[in-house]
């Protein structure tokens, strides 16, 4: 058996783990106008207040772009976390990480200053190459072992936890640093994920409208927000754990990936289910057993309405136990990260027996028919199993399955 032993966030929320899932269950959103001054059209995306002074020197933040400066830091709390766990073999530790596109505060500037005729950084290639976050991150912890980075985009830190649980059970290593992490809130990213209408619209001049320009599953919904931040789960198998005295957070039981192989862009249920099924069957799980989803849940027209046609598809009967909510409405989409903060928040609402509401929805998606999570809503006594989706362009699909400890 794999467990959690350790949660490092560094998150629109915050960095505090509870603190964080108690502003969720709260309804709070972190979502705010971004680059007004900048954009053609107005933008809303969610921020980390991040002081890199705290977790670097000036000397060594050169060519370290904000999203290794994310990762560094909640790879060190999840390992605080866990207990700083010492006398570990450092070639039996391993960094599995997801990063869906880089540095692109590093490139954004090289861009910028090459087109002014300015200089253009020398750690530029450096800094926002995908790996550069796993690679700071074993640096900064003396990883010895296997340092993997996947850049699948939004299922990228999902598939990186999977396959840090796989190498777990296969004895590879003893204990894995697992996660993710995104930081592209700049103004050429949201203007190309703008030119494919794929951001949600908010009119400007309304009070509160950007916090709620995020609207998953609902019928007056129109594309998400993007997030940035870095999550790290500390995982060791039980009898590791129980021989070191851990603390448990709870059960990694199972991961289901696979490919659509239909369209680069555009979700296909029959894909999805596959995912959804082969988490299940690996984690021994019924769809019975499954108290909570924290659904991938974008807010896009098709995406939503995919997802729940292949929840439909694998949970049958048992569709209307299942509470699902979309957690992106509040902390924005993650990318690359996202997968792991979500898994952060499925452990925690099996730990606190409390579910996150999904938000901002007036009339539920009629092809949507999900048991949605409302506000208010929240107790989940009993819960013992949940699972987390992530589904990414290209196609590939990945679901976690987690038990209660």
């Amino acid at each position: 058996m794999i467990v959690v032993t350790g949660l490092g966030l560094q998150s629109p929320h915050g960095e505090d783990p509870h603190a964080s899932f108690a502003a969720l269950c709260r309804g709070d959103s972190t979502l705010r106008p971004v680059f007004a001054d900048t954009l053609a059209r107005p933008a809303a995306a969610a921020t980390v207040a991040f002081d890199e002074a705290r977790w670097f020197t000036k000397l060594q933040l050169a060519g370290v772009d904000r999203v290794s400066q994310l990762a560094v830091a909640a790879a060190e709390q999840a390992l605080a976390d866990a207990g700083s766990p010492q006398g570990l073999d450092p070639t039996r530790m391993g960094v599995f990480m997801g990063c869906g596109m880089g540095g692109a505060a590093a490139i954004d500037t090289a861009y910028r200053n090459g087109m002014a005729g300015g200089r253009v950084p020398p750690l530029t290639i450096p800094a926002f190459m995908a790996n550069a976050p796993a690679a700071h991150v074993a640096i900064r912890q003396r990883v010895q072992g296997p340092v993997l980075s996947w850049s699948i985009a939004c299922a990228s830190s999902a598939i990186a936890i999977g396959e840090a649980l796989h190498a777990l059970r296969r004895g590879d290593i003893d204990l894995a640093l697992a996660g993710g992490s995104e930081a592209l809130i700049v103004p050429g990213v949201i203007a190309a994920w703008q030119a494919m209408q794929t951001l949600a619209d908010f009119d400007p001049a309304a009070p509160h409208a950007a916090a709620r320009a995020c609207r998953p599953f609902a019928a007056d919904r129109c594309g998400f927000a993007l997030g940035e931040g870095a999550a790290f789960l500390v995982l060791e198998s039980a009898a590791h754990a129980r021989a070191r005295g851990a603390r448990v957070h709870a059960r990694l039981l199972g991961y289901g990936t696979s490919c659509d192989a239909t369209h680069l862009t555009k979700p296909d249920a029959a894909g999805q289910a596959r995912a959804l099924q082969a988490a299940l069957r690996d984690a021994g799980l019924k769809p019975t057993d499954v108290g909570y989803c924290n659904a991938h849940g974008t807010a896009t027209k098709i995406g939503d309405v995919v997802e729940s046609q292949a929840l439909a598809q694998v949970f049958g009967a048992a569709l209307p136990q299942l509470r699902v909510s979309s957690t992106k409405a509040m902390h924005g989409h993650l990318l690359g990260a996202a997968g792991a903060l979500e898994a952060i928040v499925t452990i925690l609402a099996l730990q606190e027996q409390r579910l996150p509401p999904n938000l901002h929805g007036g009339a539920v998606e009629p092809l949507c028919p999900l048991n949605l999570v409302a506000p208010g809503d929240c107790a989940a006594a009993g819960l013992q199993a949940a699972i987390s989706s992530s589904f990414a362009f290209g196609g590939t699909n990945a679901v976690l399955a987690f038990g209660r400890a």
